[in-house]
């Protein structure tokens, strides 16, 4: 597998706080790659990085287009990186909520289509994905919290991305809520996505996940496959716990 995206050595500052600290790591085209730790451990601001909404104190974000052309994306505005194709959804979802759910994800259309048409077909397209054709017609403002992140996930979708970053995606959903996300993930992955996941539900993460980062007080403390990671004692110690560990070795 080919590299799509570098992360090399970032980090982020905020006044004498800091919050990323020299972390780097690969992630290869359709990869699912998850990165986990506890709160504070600087996961968000990274995402917020790599995309653009933060230009970092140092380091360098690399993002290899189709030809294998290297761009390097560091600080580089969130819209020039979503056109380029990487698109991330928020922890704290942003559902416009005065438009219907059909017209919430023609808005992520019109990044490359103009006419409005062409605009509803792709969303459409989307909203059969994503299960939500029908509550094309309901206003934002009257989603449950379940659907408004799904929104936000087909919103992501409709700007065509090569790598989409998903940010807690799966908090606050029921068991099986939190498996339909999980097989769309696969799903996406399947169509060629490649997946950058911020999560804190184990279960969800460790089946899906062909890598896990972790994350502790803005450094890297590990990188590997999901066993591997569920088997680290540095990650059990300051994540997973030992309750975690033991329910692991079971399966």
């Amino acid at each position: 597998m080919s590299a799509i995206l570098d992360i090399s050595n970032v980090t982020m500052k905020f006044g004498e706080l800091v919050a990323n600290e020299n972390v780097s790591f690969t992630i290869n085209e359709r990869e699912i790659v998850s990165l986990i730790g506890p709160n504070g451990a600087g996961k968000t601001t990274l995402f917020n990085c790599i995309t653009g909404f933060y230009a970092p104190f140092s380091g360098q974000v690399t993002y290899y287009l189709p030809a294998g052309e290297s761009r390097d994306i560091t600080g580089m505005p969130s819209y020039k990186t979503c056109n380029m194709g990487i698109t991330r959804t928020f922890q704290i979802v942003k559902t416009l909520s005065e438009m219907t759910v059909e017209q919430n994800v023609m808005t992520g259309s019109f990044l490359h289509v103009q006419r409005t048409r062409e605009a509803r077909e792709e969303a459409r397209r989307i909203l059969e994905m994503t299960g939500l054709m029908e509550k094309k017609d309901v206003l934002g403002r009257n989603l449950t919290i379940v659907d408004r992140k799904r929104v936000e996930i087909a919103r992501a979708l409709a700007t065509k991305p090569r790598i989409l970053m998903l940010d807690e995606c799966m908090a606050g959903l029921n068991q099986t809520e939190i498996k339909d996300v999980m097989n769309l993930v696969i799903s996406l992955r399947r169509q060629g996505l490649t997946l950058l996941i911020v999560e804190h539900i184990m279960e969800a993460i460790m089946p899906i996940s062909d890598k896990i980062v972790v994350l502790n007080a803005g450094k890297k403390i590990a990188e590997g496959k999901p066993q591997e990671i569920a088997d680290n004692e540095e990650v059990i110690k300051a994540y997973l716990g030992e309750k975690y560990h033991a329910k692991s070795q079971k399966h």
